[in-house]
């Protein structure tokens, strides 16, 4: 009679022990879950406030930048400066330009810019700029007629690709409203692998 109740007792503490490690793993998976999905709700988060993705589209900023390539932007505090590469959103003046440009900041409110056409050089208030980061010198003036001072509120953009972007030398873009600026690009995330932004 001691052995059936022990069996009994020990099938019964069996049963127990089993049911405790399925909700143990049940438990487990639920947390799993529970942390991964918050922690992709966050990262969304952070994508929609402080950084965004936004993929280059044409070749105004070659080399620089590549057709196809994604940029992560930061878009938190930002302002902008003279070099930094910014994603801009201001309304298109023709429907033959994109409303999101890729450009480079080349001057900022109370700046003025010159760009000398037969030597391909550009200035901001006299001084010649060092632009590795261009492949050939400036020498398409699109509408540009300076020197202008860029006035408050306003940034002036060019693409790297000098004579083949369609920027802020051109009546079809003009210069750029600060409000309009969605941020900076940090760095590439495609290709991978060619993350630095020059």
């Amino acid at each position: 009679m001691e052995e059936i109740r022990i069996e009994e007792q020990r099938s019964e503490e069996n049963t127990v022990n089993e049911q405790t490690e399925k909700k143990g793993s049940v438990g487990f998976l639920f947390d799993l879950v529970s942390i991964i999905a918050t922690s992709a709700i966050a990262v969304a988060v952070v994508f929609l406030f402080v950084f965004r993705t936004v993929g280059v589209v044409g070749r105004s900023m070659n080399p620089t930048l590549q057709w196809g390539d994604r940029i992560v932007l930061s878009a938190f505090d930002f302002e902008p400066k003279q070099g930094e590469i910014v994603v801009t959103c201001q309304p298109a003046k023709s429907e033959i330009i994109e409303d999101t440009l890729v450009k480079r900041v080349i001057a900022t409110e109370g700046q003025t810019v010159d760009i000398d056409f037969a030597e391909g050089v550009v200035y901001v208030d006299g001084v010649a700029l060092d632009e590795p980061y261009t492949s050939e010198p400036t020498t398409d003036r699109e509408d540009f007629v300076g020197p202008v001072t860029v006035p408050e509120g306003y940034i002036f953009v060019m693409g790297d690709n000098r004579n083949a972007s369609t920027d802020s030398r051109s009546n079809l873009v003009g210069m750029i409203r600060k409000e309009y600026v969605m941020g900076k690009a940090l760095f590439r995330i495609v290709p991978f692998g060619n993350f630095k932004i020059g």
